[in-house]
């Protein structure tokens, strides 16, 4: 089972996060247990300013497991097909292509998606939700989109 992974699970895990922290850490670690467990490149550059170098990043993401797969000009167009059916349907700019493109790239890549944002991932990224992407261990990640109990649907 691969899980891709977003930014803001892994910003919980690694800034402490008081209020996320905890259950990200537990998603993460059933994500692990699991199987492989993933972050775009996109995500990567997301994660950058939250560390002094890029040593720091790369081991912070090693000591985890993650790895890195990169985007291909495949996810790139998926990606700019949404956000454009997205602004079309009068969505704000607060959600901006980056989003679309971790999106897109946890369809191709991933069995599971881990994110603190399930609504906006369910809405424009439905196949997440298909019932033959569901997690095959129980009691794991449910679902395409992961999420824990307390988690916020937070942009």
């Amino acid at each position: 089972m691969i899980t891709a992974v977003d930014t803001n699970v892994l910003l919980d895990v690694f800034r402490a996060d008081e209020r996320h922290g905890p259950a990200s850490l537990q998603r993460l670690r059933g994500a692990y247990d699991a199987g492989a467990v993933l972050i775009c490149d996109v995500v990567y550059a997301e994660l950058v300013p939250a560390f002094g170098d890029r040593a720091t990043l790369d081991g912070a993401l090693q000591q985890i497991n993650v790895s890195i797969s990169p985007s291909t000009t495949a996810i790139a167009y998926e990606a700019g097909l949404r956000w454009q059916r997205y602004r079309r349907a009068g969505g704000p700019r607060s959600r901006i292509i980056t989003d679309f493109l971790i999106g897109a790239h946890a369809v191709v890549a991933a069995d599971n998606f881990l994110t603190r944002d399930r609504g906006f991932y369910a809405t424009y990224f439905p196949e997440l939700n298909r019932p033959e992407r569901e997690a095959r261990v129980p009691g794991r990640l449910s679902g395409g989109i992961a999420m824990a109990p307390d988690f916020d649907e937070t942009p």
